[in-house]
């Protein structure tokens, strides 16, 4: 077993901490599974679905896929290197039981390209270590099931998805749902849980194999990623998680694979992150380009530029199919996660104005184009559709990057990422030889800039603000210099920068993304700390010249991430427990980011990396 350290398995009001779980995946959809070796989150057939097992959001009636071994005292997980196979091990009183999970992938697959490499399944391993162990192997489908005897496993059917086709094969005999078995050191049971419509027995299958196919997949992908600095291991195992809420098919990437966990156990801020939010796509293919990986830009960019084609206009999420998603509603049958409900489905910020989307599209544009060297004309007059769409609308009060639930604000957010859109449509038009007003863009980009520092500039708190004409403090100001709207080092981003840490920092260098009662958003309660909010500081700090302070948070960032690699949205600052739907594409973006920014100027400044 690598570094992983076995640790009692405890429950808090009858859930695994968030931070116990690993995910798997298959570019389609995604499993979480617990240090107890439970499937509690798996939706099928993709990430949108309803789910198949959600026990994490109800332990009693949100279903799972369980490997109960008798007298389990510890476990521990880890990853096979450089994969998305995940291992469970676990410590018995007569032994030590090994799970291997995967969504296995088509042999011989090329993740950099847009194509479905899923085979719908779900393969489980397990294989005695030492002693002898008797394990109960459940299933318990959301809603309930039926199961039917066929050859190798059973059919089932799901009383909530009558459409969903399951077959479970083993390679021991099951009895219906619950089935125990005692096996002894070097022996194995194979379990595969497959979701198409037409299906062979698993003796038609090399299980092993299908793991090894899968396992090389994975490891193709990542070899193409080049970074050299700090937290190399945890920037690899971002890169493979980010990729594991892509939908491959498409380019499309969820937020988050989750739903409903809580942004405060007790409280109310639950969302569905199941969905496709143009501003997160395009920080992970960012993120992911900058480490080498650049293909995936394209094909959100195909993607986004599809459904804003044949919407008109660009909206803040799609589903995976570039629609409107679903409309936000409550389910009364989960509990929530440590009874912290509502559960939600759908997501009403589907519907809200957040004009920072054309800067995100245009901005992933630039540097797509900056490495292709080129942007097709068809491309282009689609681009150039944004950029005036955003000199109209930078003024237009939206609902911001936060997607605050009350009436529109002309947040800075917004209007900074306007004067992106602006900018870099200017540039490639200039770069690329392109039609377009590029002098009209480039004085609007400066009336913006100008506006950003006279109108957001509070002078009794020294500080930018969250909306032009004032406010309360914001976050995401520190993204400015990011996108190269003010320099890092300009007096008003060193003076904002400052305020931030001081009023909206929590402890240990995690920072809240505002203060409800000073920047109502108008919804009851409060949350964790923000996680990507910090990596931002890292990076002011970092090209403030104050390359010491940043490399010290930036370890304590990383340092956070649970045993896997994997981080939340948020931070219980007075437990540092994870809170939020979870693993969290943005809290990952921040890992590559930031460190690609650091080993730059650790570079830059003659020092070793």
């Amino acid at each position: 077993m690598p570094d992983s350290i076995l640790k009692p398995i405890n429950r808090f009001d009858g859930y695994l901490p968030i931070e116990d779980y690993g995910l798997i995946g298959d570019g389609v959809t995604a499993a979480l599974i617990g240090r107890d070796g439970a499937v509690a989150w798996l939706c099928l057939p993709r990430f949108d679905s309803p789910p198949l097992f959600c026990s994490v959001l109800d332990h009693a009636r949100g279903g799972a896929f369980r490997i109960v071994p008798d007298g389990l005292h510890e476990s521990a997980q880890y990853y096979e290197p450089d994969s998305a196979v995940l291992v469970t091990e676990m410590r018995c009183s007569e032994g030590v039981l090994r799970v291997r999970d995967c969504c296995p992938l088509i042999a011989g697959a090329d993740l950099s390209e847009d194509v479905s490499v899923t085979r719908r399944e779900l393969l489980r391993s397990l294989t005695v270590m030492e002693g002898t162990v008797r394990v109960t192997i459940e299933m318990e489908p959301r809603g309930g099931a039926e199961a039917e005897p066929r050859e190798g496993g059973l059919r089932i059917r799901c009383g909530a998805q009558p459409d969903l086709c399951l077959h479970l094969y083993s390679t021991v005999r099951l009895v219906g749902f619950r089935t125990s078995v005692t096996l002894k050191a070097g022996q194995s049971v194979h379990l595969l849980l497959n979701w198409r419509q037409s299906s062979s027995p698993t003796a038609e299958f090399d299980l092993e194999r299908l793991r090894e196919d899968t396992t090389a997949v994975w490891r193709r992908w990542i070899s193409r990623l080049d970074y050299h600095g700090p937290q190399e291991s945890l920037i690899r195992r971002s890169a493979i998680t980010i990729k594991l809420l892509d939908h491959f098919e498409n380019g499309a990437i969820v937020a988050a694979p989750t739903s409903s966990l809580p942004e405060l156990i007790g409280g109310s801020r639950n969302w569905d992150y199941r969905y496709a939010w143009v501003r997160d796509a395009a920080f992970s293919v960012y993120a992911l380009h900058r480490v080498g990986l650049s293909h995936e830009a394209a094909g959100f960019l195909g993607w986004v530029l599809d459904a804003v084609e044949r919407d008109g206009t660009p909206r803040v999420m799609y589903d995976l199919d570039g629609q409107m998603p679903p409309e936000e509603r409550e389910d009364g049958e989960l509990e929530g996660y440590r009874r912290s409900g509502p559960v939600r489905w759908g997501n009403a910020a589907a519907a809200q104005h957040q004009h920072d989307v054309y800067g995100e599209i245009l901005d992933c544009a630039y540097q797509w184009a900056a490495h292709h060297g080129a942007i097709p004309g068809p491309l282009w007059e689609r681009l150039r559709k944004l950029a005036d769409a955003a000199a109209r609308e930078w003024r237009t009060p939206d609902h911001g990057i936060w997607e605050v639930r009350t009436s529109g604000r002309p947040f800075t957010y917004s209007a900074a990422m306007c004067q992106v859109a602006l900018d870099r449509a200017a540039r490639m038009a200039e770069r690329f030889s392109l039609p377009g007003p590029c002098q009209t863009w480039r004085h609007t980009a400066d009336e913006i800039r100008q506006a950003i520092m006279k109108e957001a500039w509070d002078e009794k708190a020294q500080s930018l603000t969250e909306h032009l004409g004032g406010g309360g403090l914001d976050a995401s100001l520190l993204t400015l210099p990011l996108r190269r709207v003010l320099k890092a080092d300009h007096p008003q981003m060193v003076a904002t920068t400052r305020a931030i840490s001081e009023r909206l920092g929590t402890g240990g260098g995690l920072l809240y993304r505002y203060l409800p009662e000073e920047s109502p958003d108008g919804i009851a309660g409060h949350e964790g700390a923000f996680l990507l909010c910090s990596f931002w500081l890292v990076d002011n700090l970092a090209k403030q010249g104050r390359l010491d302070e940043a490399v010290e948070l930036y370890n304590s960032l990383c340092s956070r991430a649970g045993t896997l690699g994997l981080l939340p949205e948020e931070i219980d600052p007075s437990t540092g427990a994870f809170l939020g739907n979870y693993p969290q594409a943005f809290s990952h973006i921040g890992v590559i980011s930031s460190g690609v920014n650091l080993s730059r100027l650790l570079r830059k400044a003659g020092r070793a990396v």
